[in-house]
């Protein structure tokens, strides 16, 4: 008798993962290789959830096993209908039980050979069968995931243009579902909103707004309502509302700002000044000045505007951040008053008002800023990093869903008939032309928190829920990569001479930052350090910095007058021209504050099978070290998801974007 392999093979348990079809699979090891095997135990083998056992007879050992090769065929007349394959454990005649972890969807006719889940670097591998399918399998991935570009000056992209051409390895585990879930219908059907989209008239009162809103609210939002004009919230939620990185601490005016020391004396405690506070380090300042000279469009056969704001915010004894001087326009002029707290009550609320637009409009280019970055990130990964590299086993949960929910971003949202397009006041021209700026300026110090953080001036800040808990975060985050990384990498030649490693940073500073140096993304690496840090920013920004951009725009921008996309006025020239009909002259149309609505509700819903942050259900490393690592950064991750509950149930407005169990493994909504 022959060698006797057993195969155990486990189906995934989300929906549509069983199939009907034949699956076959061939051993391959250093002294042979099996013949191809139909799985079949006289039933139906491939149930979701189901471990299904199977032998494998040779002649003779095939001694070391290097690769499982599974084929799937089309069983009679049945549908075709794709599998997900989960994991493949085979215990070989000398009783080693070895893994071959998959985790991913199998189309009809396709071919997948298993690496065994030991993680090897290129330089570590010992059989010259597993250097030629590293390669193999890198030179097909590279013809299946090429880049393109969706405008010029923004990150590029994977070439598939509609979500259904991906390929089945990166899809959705529910994809039938997930095309329609992600659709304006069911967004305005869900904030019923359907009757609102149809009229494009101005809103006649404030009271027409809030009934209109009332069915969506939620804790946050309801808050927003009552105070959003309130000075103390306007400065609250700049530090933990959807678009926290815009305040940076104020030591100098800028030469543009006509703000004087007199002005806004009377806003300050007694007996202090201007620069005496922007000495102590209680200025602070917000510059909209990437909004200046952006093209508007018409909506709704009305010209829309836009200022560039440029906002002064006062920190309090109480610990407040209050805004205390606002200019509209970048350039001082008679016809650009600096607007002050003591103007009337129309004046300081619309000035306000433009700054909630410029934030809101700088919040979506860069929050998909952000999401672009996560697919430059993943795109890479797949073209350099085969599936045995230990950083692609450490990254690919990260990348879940990333493609997908990018191309349909890209799709409905962004190009120029998508919903923020058509209904922000810059259009696909404007909104182009912001997101080409804020990439110019990013560095890789702002992707990094805990140096962004200080490169603003705002260790200090209190009651800054987004700093504290987004440090905490990348703390644990860090140390987890770190106890990851150097499992594999023990020295710094072990990082140079990882030829697959450089490749994954090149194209991502070539195809994600567009080989500007000025940014400082690495363009290699030289030790393990730089290693820990840039994959510590790679997790952190698809995971919690996305969370932060994400989640809270339903909360704050549902009552629309809080982040309105888009202004029918242009900025007033003068002070004193205001009334109370001015706010609603100037906000957006009733369809267009509802299609961005939907928009925000859309983005902040929670997918329908999050895998929050540290929670890993593919085991794609297998082995005891790796794993206890695994689970004390979860441990981690729980401990602190309980101090941040803990936290929350004292606020008036609780902050939960950062909360470990909330946060998405990878951008996937």
């Amino acid at each position: 008798m022959g060698a006797i392999y057993d195969i155990e093979v486990t189906t995934g348990s989300m929906a549509h993962a069983g199939t009907f079809d034949n699956i076959f699979i061939t051993l391959v090891g250093t002294q042979g290789v099996s013949e191809r095997t139909k799985l079949d135990s006289y039933g139906r083998d491939f149930k979701i959830g189901m471990k299904v056992k199977y032998k494998v007879i040779t002649r003779s050992t095939l001694a070391n096993l290097l690769l499982v090769r599974l084929e799937k065929n089309n069983f009679m007349f049945l549908p075709e209908n794709d599998w997900f394959c989960c994991l493949v454990n085979v215990k070989t005649p000398e009783k080693d039980v070895i893994h071959f972890p998959c985790y991913r969807w199998m189309a009809e006719g396709e071919v997948i050979e298993l690496r065994e889940a030991n993680a090897t670097k290129i330089n570590e591998e010992k059989y010259s069968q597993l250097i030629e399918h590293r390669k193999n399998e890198l030179k097909l991935n590279k013809q299946v995931y090429q880049w393109t570009e969706f405008k010029t000056g923004l990150p590029q992209h994977a070439c598939f243009q509609e979500p259904l051409s991906l390929p089945s390895a990166v899809l959705f585990s529910f994809t039938k579902h997930m095309d329609s879930a992600f659709s304006f219908s069911t967004a305005l059907g869900e904030i019923k909103m359907k009757k609102l989209v149809k009229n494009p008239d101005q809103w006649v009162k404030m009271e027409d707004m809030k009934s209109a809103f009332w069915s969506s609210r939620t804790i946050v939002s309801e808050y927003v309502q009552l105070h959003w004009m309130d000075d103390d919230f306007f400065g609250y939620q700049l530090l933990n509302g959807s678009n926290p990185r815009m305040v940076h601490r104020c030591t100098e005016l800028p030469l543009n700002f006509a703000v004087t020391d007199a002005m806004v004396q009377p806003f300050l405690e007694s007996g202090t000044s201007l620069t005496l506070e922007m000495k102590q380090g209680n200025i602070f300042l917000c510059d909209y000045k990437r909004l200046a000279d952006l093209q508007t469009q018409l909506t709704n056969g009305r010209q829309q505007y836009v200022a560039a704001p440029l906002c002064l915010l006062y920190k309090n004894q109480v610990g407040k951040l209050l805004p205390i001087a606002i200019q509209l326009q970048q350039q001082p002029s008679e016809d650009n008053p600096v607007f002050l707290p003591s103007d009337s009550e129309y004046d300081w609320q619309l000035a306000k008002l433009y700054v909630r637009n410029a934030d809101c409009l700088e919040h979506q280019a860069s929050f998909y800023l952000c999401t672009s970055l996560a697919e430059t990130f993943t795109v890479s990964l797949m073209r350099n990093l085969p599936a045995a590299h230990p950083i692609h086993k450490l990254l690919v949960p990260h990348t879940r869903y990333t493609l997908q929910i990018n191309t349909l971003i890209r799709n409905r949202l962004l190009s120029p008939e998508g919903a923020v397009t058509q209904n922000t006041s810059i259009g696909d021209e404007g909104m182009t032309k912001l997101m080409k700026k804020v990439l110019s300026e990013l560095t890789y110090c702002s992707l990094c928190l805990p140096e962004d953080i200080s490169d603003r001036g705002l260790e200090s800040v209190p009651n800054f829920f987004y700093r504290d808990d987004g440090l905490q975060l990348w703390s644990i985050i860090k140390d987890f990569v770190r106890s990851m990384v150097e499992i594999y990498y023990q020295s710094d030649s072990d990082v140079q001479q990882d030829t697959e490693l450089q490749d994954w940073i090149k194209e991502i500073f070539t195809h994600g930052f567009l080989e500007q140096s000025s940014t400082g993304i690495p363009q290699c690496f030289s030790t393990v350090e730089e290693v820990i840090q840039f994959v510590t920013m790679v997790i952190f920004t698809v995971s919690a910095q996305h969370s932060a951009l994400r989640a809270g725009q339903f909360d704050y921008g549902s009552w629309f007058p809080n982040a309105p996309g888009s202004l029918k006025r242009p900025p007033p020239t003068t002070k004193g021209s205001s009334d109370k009909n001015t706010l609603l002259d100037t906000l957006p149309d009733t369809n267009t504050s509802a299609y961005l609505v939907s928009v925000f509700w859309l983005l902040s819903k929670p997918s329908s099978d999050l895998v929050p942050l540290g929670q890993y259900p593919e085991d794609y490393f297998c082995q005891m070290a790796p794993q206890k690592r695994i689970r004390d950064f979860q441990a981690e991750l729980s401990f602190f998801s309980e101090s941040i509950n803990d936290r929350n149930k004292g606020l008036k407005v609780p902050y939960k974007y950062m909360c470990p169990e909330n946060i998405s493994n990878s951008v996937s909504i």
